[in-house]
């Protein structure tokens, strides 16, 4: 694609044209996101990070409308503000060119009855205020003959900088100027509003609210859909997936989690109250009619009779690292329980491991998904044998985006996205069988010992 800032200075309309200012976290999902969310409004993201690099946190979209972009920002929590990009530049008296086309625009917009403001944004570097006073005035050759209002303005102008992402190294001039007008902000409070802090039910391993709207983007969950979560813990994903208006239900073999019994995770609480519960959760943010139910049920035998059930299905299964892996065990070589102990029989739990628990997830999501469907699950990974071909692969299942969380300098996670793309038959189970047995990668198994060790030798240098 040919440089925006080239493209800049001859473009005579806005139209089509806009600036996302992104939040700098968790910074690989930030595009996958908002990929899965221009495909909900049926558009293509066509992108360029301008003149800085992908890292930064600015990315202009083009060839797309005003009302797609505000139905994106209604839902991301990637992207802090939405602008409607007029000019951009490598220096400023580019940027001055870049907007001159805009003059009549400018001038309609801002007319003697109407108010505006201008904010001055930079990325990392600060600005003094007789620097930020004098960028303003430098605009002063565009035709504002509104008044100004700093508190209630009708238009706010943004005029951002980027000085790149070394903060050691940081340049006298910007690498690339950007000049419009603000349109939306993005969805950052819910971050606020969901955090894990204030919420009723929690556990040792309950979601961070961001990272669980990050999943229900990329799993595009919309209003009306039916979600699953089979590892469901204390439901943090439920909640995210019922904000974005679908019924939501799960499964868990711990009893005591799904019925909120036991010790409290949270401090200075003994034991959980009567009402700690996933439920109690969603009723906590006026969702629980979105709420359709939780069961204790074992993720590798599952209870679920139509298939093509689910439009989306989102989890974070146990590593064990804090929740161990468990599944109900076998009774003697052929599985079956004699008929003169079945009466009292009391199933008996055995290691669940890592590998095992991947195959069984993407059979189960190849089959209970609807086509189209999207299953969004984590895989942790030891960093130093991380390659591509350790993500399990299912013949119904498209690999759609893998992105990275770094839980130490040798650990980490990464968001696997997958699109279901045929109709489940018994053959794609056996055919998933015997290219797991024909490509073992039984790493995944070891991923607890990897990660202790690895924390361990990583103490010991920060010991030294």
């Amino acid at each position: 694609m040919a440089s925006l800032v080239n493209m800049a200075a001859s473009t005579t309309s806005t139209c089509g044209r806009f600036l996302l200012l992104l939040a700098q976290e968790h910074v690989e999902f930030r595009l996958p996101e908002l990929k899965a969310l221009f495909s909900v409004c049926g558009k293509h993201l066509e992108c360029n990070t301008g003149g800085s690099s992908d890292k930064g946190p600015f990315l202009v979209v083009l060839g797309t409308s005003e009302e797609t972009i505000r139905k994106v920002m209604e839902r991301t929590v990637s992207a802090k503000s939405a602008i409607e990009l007029w000019g951009m530049g490598k220096t400023h008296q580019e940027l001055l060119a870049s907007l001159k086309p805009q003059s009549e625009h400018i001038r309609q917009l801002c007319h003697p009855e109407s108010s505006f403001k201008i904010t001055i944004h930079t990325f990392n570097k600060t600005l003094q205020y007789n620097e930020r006073l004098q960028r303003i005035e430098s605009l002063d050759v565009l035709p504002f003959n509104g008044r100004v209002d700093l508190k209630n303005p009708d238009h706010n102008f943004f005029l951002l900088e980027d000085y790149g992402l070394d903060p050691n190294n940081v340049p006298t001039d910007p690498l690339c100027l950007y000049f419009g007008r603000w349109l939306v902000d993005g969805q950052r409070d819910l971050l606020r509003s969901y955090s894990v802090k204030t919420r009723h039910f929690i556990g040792n391993t309950s979601m961070d609210a961001g990272l669980a709207f990050i999943m229900a983007n990329h799993a595009r969950v919309q209003p009306g859909h039916l979600v699953c979560d089979p590892f469901v813990g204390t439901g943090s994903l439920l909640v995210a997936c019922a904000r974005f208006g679908a019924f939501v239900m799960g499964s868990d073999i711990d009893y005591n989690t799904i019925h909120g019994l036991g010790k409290a995770s949270r401090k200075n609480q003994k034991w959980r109250g009567p009402d700690e519960n996933i439920r109690a959760n969603l009723r906590q943010y006026g969702l629980e009619q979105l709420y359709a139910d939780v069961l204790v049920s074992d993720a590798s035998r599952p209870i679920w009779r139509p298939h093509q059930l689910f439009d989306a299905i989102l989890t974070d299964p146990p590593y064990g690292i804090r929740e161990s892996t468990r599944k109900i065990g076998s009774y003697g070589e052929n599985g079956k329980v004699p008929d003169d102990v079945a009466d009292n029989h009391i199933p008996e739990s055995r290691e669940y491991h890592l590998s095992d628990i991947f195959v069984d997830l993407l059979n189960f999501a190849a089959e209970y998904l609807v086509n189209g469907g999207r299953l969004v699950y984590w895989l942790p990974v030891f960093r130093p044998d991380y390659t591509e071909e350790i993500v399990p692969r299912h013949p119904c299942l498209k690999l759609v985006s893998n992105c990275e969380q770094m839980l130490n300098s040798q650990s980490g996670r990464r968001l696997l996205t997958m699109q279901k793309i045929k109709d489940f038959e018994e053959v794609d189970r056996y055919a998933h069988m015997q290219d797991v047995r024909q490509n073992p990668y039984k790493g995944h198994n070891a991923f607890r010992d990897k990660y202790f060790s690895g924390l361990t030798k990583e103490r010991a240098r920060e010991c030294e």
